[in-house]
């Protein structure tokens, strides 16, 4: 009987097997070895992914009774810090395993608020005097409609008084001794954002992503040497290990009375009284304790953690088991960056959320989107919760809005700033705390009324989140309202 060829037609025969066959008879031990191979790799990398499939339904069916909470605000509004009050009371163990890190990010903010500080003196001629010549200069940088007016340069007067001369020539001096100091605040930055640039990355002078910390540590010390450390030992042999951190460190201890002297310069108490040198909540703090910062065995407190400023690029996700009533629930918080351009960065986890956090910082009446200087901040973070507000994921989902930064809010009000000059709508009301603080919550419930169609309830807290003990207060009150919530969803009460 003729063999039937391959390409003859037998219904009873799978025609790709046949031709599977006659090319494996033609192939060489060579080939035959490197397709086996090929075969079995295939077969291990579909495995790979069937059992990564299968670890993600069982992840997806655990954290199916778990707290998803967003913390949304605009940038420098105090989210990451609200995190950071999270961590400790949740999760303080990982605070303890962050705080050398830490270090890293207190250095770049004393160096750049320096740098910020020289810079705006520069521009003003080390000067706050009023020049005759000189055009009028704004109270601040923003006209009247919000029109940013960037700082003149001011016109060195030939009749300057010797005790004018003496004062800017100590700030030259004073500038060039810190000079070498200021020369670490890119070495600093390229530390804290693994050497990625990113534009706009305003008066925080940096953008950091998740994990920044681990990061940090790691590229001081290299891959080999991290392999090498223990848990315990950590902390210390970063301290050890770190050049950049031991000059900075070396530097600043002795240039602290310099630092010293030029914050307390009558011409930096000059320019600030007349807000035309604005200095961050953050900057004033670290450098009023310089000497602390400075000295050679300096560890950060946890009030310095909470103070310490980066932004936050994308999202990071924080994880902590929450006990109530004996029951311990798994918790993700997620804090995002509020800068314009990552707010696209919130809507994948919009339609998982149990909970949102909104931060508002009331203090920054007097104050402008870096991204939109003509846009003021309370009127962005009005727009930007009427966004959440009036979003079809977020209908139903519990909602918490932190007033926050209230105590800057009464400092600036104290200090007689009139937010009327800032906005218009104020009118003519009284010009204190509790009629200002009043006032910016009746537009927020307005937003959140005009928005709510389920009739979904909003709690609302006058914070402010570096405030330990009445945050950590806070905390537990959002964390009741938000389980008894979690509880009603899952059809448990």
């Amino acid at each position: 009987m003729r063999t039937p060829s391959i390409y003859s037609v037998d219904s009873t025969v799978d025609p790709i097997s046949q031709v599977m066959r006659a090319s494996h008879a033609s192939e060489t031990p060579e080939e035959r070895r490197m397709r086996l191979e090929a075969e079995a790799e295939a077969k291990r990398v579909s495995e790979q992914i069937d059992e990564e499939l299968r670890q993600e339904r069982e992840r997806m069916k655990r954290s199916r009774g778990d707290v998803k909470l967003l913390l949304l605000g605009q940038a420098e509004s105090g989210k990451s810090t609200l995190q950071k009050q999270f961590q400790l009371m949740y999760k303080p163990s990982s605070i303890e395993q962050e705080r050398a890190s830490w270090r890293t990010v207190i250095y770049f903010n004393v160096v750049h608020s320096l740098k910020h500080i020289l810079t705006t003196l520069e521009a003003w001629d080390d000067s706050f005097e009023d020049d005759p010549r000189a055009p009028p200069q704004p109270t601040g940088y923003y006209d009247q409609s919000g029109s940013p007016i960037p700082p003149v340069p001011k016109i060195p007067s030939r009749s300057a008084s010797p005790a004018t001369g003496g004062r800017n020539n100590r700030i030259m001096s004073l500038r060039q001794r810190l000079t070498p100091l200021l020369a670490t605040d890119a070495p600093l930055a390229d530390r804290l954002s693994g050497g990625i640039a990113v534009s706009g990355s305003g008066k925080g002078g940096v953008f950091v992503r998740s994990g920044w910390q681990s990061r940090s540590i790691d590229k001081a010390l290299g891959k080999a040497g991290m392999k090498k450390l223990s848990a315990d030992l950590r902390s210390h042999e970063e301290e050890e290990s770190d050049v950049l951190l031991q000059d900075v460190g070396r530097m600043l201890s002795s240039l602290k009375d310099d630092v010293r002297e030029l914050w307390a310069h009558p011409t930096v108490k000059g320019l600030m009284m007349k807000r035309k040198l604005k200095l961050d909540e953050w900057s004033e703090f670290f450098l009023r304790d310089i000497g602390r910062i400075a000295a050679p065995d300096y560890v950060p407190t946890t009030d310095d953690i909470l103070h310490a400023r980066v932004q936050t690029m994308g999202v990071a996700e924080h994880i902590f088991d929450v006990d109530l009533h004996g029951r311990s629930v798994t918790w993700h918080l997620y804090d995002v960056g509020g800068a314009r351009g990552q707010r696209h960065s919130w809507i994948p986890y919009f339609d998982t959320a149990n909970a949102i956090i909104f931060v508002a910082p009331v203090s920054a009446f007097d104050q402008y989107l870096e991204e939109d200087p003509r846009t003021n901040r309370i009127d962005d973070s009005l727009q930007l919760f009427t966004q959440v507000c009036s979003n079809a994921l977020l209908k139903s989902v519990h909602l918490v809005l932190f007033l926050n930064k209230t105590d800057l809010l009464k400092a600036k009000i104290d200090s007689g700033l009139r937010v009327q000059k800032y906005i218009t709508s104020f009118g003519d009301r009284t010009n204190d705390y509790e009629t200002v603080v009043q006032y910016f919550r009746a537009h927020f419930l307005q937003v959140h009324r005009r928005n709510n169609e389920n009739r979904r309830v909003l709690y609302t807290h006058f914070t402010s989140v570096v405030d330990t003990k009445a945050t950590q207060r806070i905390i537990g009150n959002v964390r009741d309202s938000i389980f008894r919530g979690y509880l009603q969803s899952a059809a448990l009460v």
